[in-house]
């Protein structure tokens, strides 16, 4: 199983990071480890390599069928099911590293560092493009993102991620963060949710 992340797909998130990246002729792809994997409400442990370990909150694609170099008009057909998830990212750890002009690896793709919510068929949500999501920390609102509003829609992410890499069934894309990003802390509860219903729900320890 291979985890994909896109950076920079939603402009504000993009000017909250004052700009960090502005060049968005393409997608930027980067991946997590298969140990960065979370699922079933387990509790995600704050590493102690970091000083600021944010959340960001997405809509996390599930590949469906085997695909390679797949057109944009037919990426539909390799993924049908979504959910939430958290790309966790150490803000300091990537800061250091960005300073340097070297990958962002270590502080996206360490263990524990992709949860995922439960599944949820497309069949029944409406269409892809067309997707409310939000993040609750604590019982307080802190992010809510509207698929519309990506730079690079899914089925491009799917068609340009398997120009490079075999898409396998299982394989997981998270196609980036709206605004709102922040730190979290020992003891914060953070709930997921799409199109109103809860998907994600688990502890920082």
């Amino acid at each position: 199983m291979k985890i994909f992340g896109i950076g920079m797909n939603y402009q504000e998130h993009n000017k909250e990071l004052h700009g960090t990246l502005l060049n968005t002729e393409d997608p930027v792809v980067f991946t997590k480890a298969d140990s960065a994997l979370v699922t079933g409400g387990k509790p995600f442990f704050l590493p102690d390599f970091t000083q600021r370990c944010d959340y960001e909150t997405e809509l996390v694609v599930r590949i469906s069928h085997l695909g390679r170099s797949i057109p944009e008009r037919f990426a539909h057909r390799y993924y049908d099911e979504v959910t939430v998830g958290i790309d966790f990212t150490a803000r300091d750890v990537q800061q250091k590293l960005r300073e340097k002009g070297l990958p962002w690896d270590l502080s996206k793709g360490f263990d524990g560092s992709a949860v995922v919510g439960k599944w949820i068929p497309l069949s029944e949500l409406p269409a892809v493009q067309d997707l409310h999501f939000c993040l609750d920390v604590n019982g307080q609102t802190v992010q809510r993102g509207y698929t519309a509003d990506m730079t690079f829609g899914v089925d491009c992410l799917v068609s340009y991620i398997s120009q490079f890499f075999t898409l396998k069934t299982g394989d997981l894309i998270f196609t980036g963060t709206p605004a709102g990003v922040g730190p979290v802390n020992i003891d914060d509860h953070l709930t997921g949710y799409l199109e109103g219903q809860k998907v994600l729900d688990f502890n920082v320890k």
